[in-house]
């Protein structure tokens, strides 16, 4: 029997940046009231706030969510309020070389954007993120930067021999993050299993870039039984059949 579903946030539960729907919100809603459920992205808390914890009912079912920004380097619990468990920050010095780092590297690219909406830059404590066009970039205008992750691809190989000891990511669809070695998905989904005690076999992971290369793919690598979504609607559709099957 499953005890915990987990979701990926931009692009399985909400589009990039985007806010839950009202049909998301009461589906995540009835799935508490079964189950354990998690969200783990590389966004930050505040992303969190807006998006989910905005617009889900404000009951006991809380206690049965939890929240793991920048890839469960922090854990949020609810309990009459939300609480952070711990919190796996960079020194200052660190985030000064990352950023630095990542400054450089676009600008060698030749990918530097010549528009962009808000900051470019974004300091999320446990993890430094590029956004290309910006962390307010309208959806229609990231969809069409790197469809293919190529811009992104060749930012990275300057980037990684400018910060070893640091690991590159790309995610969403303008993104790039740079953590601690190790941090995705995965060490998420580790996080989930030595803080709540849940075997991963009592798992199941949702995300809509479960394939090589794709930021949700570690945690079908850590053994996660996943399901691959194609949008925040597919996902509605498998919330759906979960809840059935353990309603039963």
């Amino acid at each position: 029997m499953k005890s915990l579903v987990v979701f990926d946030l931009d692009g399985t539960l909400a589009p990039s940046k985007s806010s839950l729907d009202a049909e998301m919100a009461a589906l995540l809603g009835r799935l508490l009231g079964i189950v354990k459920v998690a969200v783990i992205s590389g966004g930050a808390w505040t992303q969190f706030e807006k998006q989910v914890l905005a617009f889900l009912p404000h009951d006991d079912r809380l206690k049965g969510l939890s929240m793991l920004p920048t890839c469960g380097t922090k854990f949020y619990r609810f309990d009459g309020d939300w609480k952070k468990l711990y919190s796996e920050d960079f020194s200052a010095d660190d985030k000064k070389k990352i950023i630095s780092a990542l400054d450089q590297a676009v600008d060698r690219s030749g990918f530097r954007a010549d528009k962009h909406w808000g900051d470019l830059i974004e300091d999320r404590d446990s993890q430094i993120t590029f956004s290309a066009l910006g962390q307010a970039a309208p959806l229609a205008e990231k969809a069409k930067w790197d469809p293919d992750f190529a811009k992104r691809r060749k930012i990275e190989a300057i980037l990684e021999p400018m910060i070893p000891g640091f690991s590159i990511r790309l995610g969403g669809a303008t993104s790039i993050d740079v953590t601690r070695p190790g941090i995705d998905k995965a060490y998420g989904i580790k996080k989930l299993k030595e803080t709540l005690g849940v075997p991963i076999a009592d798992m199941i992971f949702v995300g809509d870039a479960i394939f090589p290369g794709g930021n949700d793919y570690p945690a079908e690598q850590a053994g996660v039984e996943s399901i691959r979504v194609r949008d925040p609607d597919e996902t509605k559709r498998v919330v759906e059949a979960i809840c059935a099957c353990l309603e039963k």
